[in-house]
């Protein structure tokens, strides 16, 4: 084969600084991979049931979570159930749904349960949102385990606007009730809790001695912020961030687990896998 038949390599977009990091990570003992999916994994789409992972994403991922020593993790605003139907995880993979108030660790998992107060908060919190989205063209309700979700992407900016507005002048105070804004959604919640702890409970779970962690999405930054000296956080998007790094969208979330798979490999010395 000559030079001019060879397959063209496609140049990394990353920046040195990132690639360093990565290698200097990889070589971990005990290693976790944590990654939100939508905006990150998956390209952020119109309806919530349409996402799913950029295929070199899927592969990378897929393979640094049979790697000796490494943990992978998806943490997720998703509910468990939705998470899965669109993510199709490895069958080792951990998975932290609904910010973190569900937690998959394997076989025997237990689900999330409300206690009757809670579970009636959450229906007083339904009743007032279908109010709201009856009167807001383009918004609708995802319904969660532990909270319901009002979606504003397909609404005009004015009327999301409004509709978030009124969502929380109604349930800001309402003792009980946790509010969080992300890309096009004001998630509502009947349990407190953030992707932040959710990453604080796979590092202690798995004994990761070293974690990286990449989202695109306001939430996301508990996690960011929850990350430890020697840790990586990696932001997908232009918005604002506490994390090291930004890489601008998902199809460089797939360059990054590539890198990072590829670094470990070594790290761990193993040998590349034949074409």
């Amino acid at each position: 084969m000559t030079p001019e038949q060879a397959p063209k390599q496609t140049p990394l977009s990353l920046a040195p600084e990132l690639l360093d990091a990565l290698r200097r990570i990889a070589a971990a003992e005990q290693l976790l991979v944590a990654m939100d999916f939508d905006g990150t994994m998956a390209p952020l789409v119109d309806h919530a049931g349409d996402a799913r992972a950029l295929p070199r994403s899927a592969a990378a991922f897929a393979a640094l979570t049979e790697l000796p020593r490494t943990t992978t993790a998806l943490i997720s605003g998703r509910a468990l159930d939705s998470l899965r139907s669109v993510a199709f995880p490895p069958e080792k993979t951990l998975l932290i749904g609904s910010h973190g108030a569900e937690v998959w660790m394997g076989p025997g998992s237990s689900k999330l349960e409300l206690d009757d107060d809670r579970r009636e908060l959450l229906a007083e919190v339904r009743r007032e949102l279908e109010g709201i989205v009856e009167v807001a063209p383009g918004t609708l309700l995802e319904d969660k385990p532990a909270g319901v979700v009002l979606h504003t992407r397909l609404a005009a900016d004015d009327v999301a606007e409004d509709a978030v507005a009124a969502a929380r002048a109604v349930l800001a105070d309402r003792p009980g009730v946790y509010l969080k804004n992300g890309n096009r959604v004001l998630e509502t919640s009947v349990v407190h809790t953030s992707k932040g702890e959710g990453i604080a409970f796979l590092r202690q779970a798995t004994g990761a001695t070293a974690t990286v962690f990449a989202g695109d999405d306001t939430t996301d930054e508990d996690a960011l912020a929850r990350l430890l000296p020697g840790d990586l956080g990696v932001k997908v998007g232009l918005d604002f961030t506490q994390a090291q790094f930004r890489i601008e969208a998902p199809a460089h979330v797939s360059e990054l687990l590539e890198a990072l798979l590829r670094e470990r490999r070594r790290a761990l010395g193993l040998p590349e896998p034949t074409a």
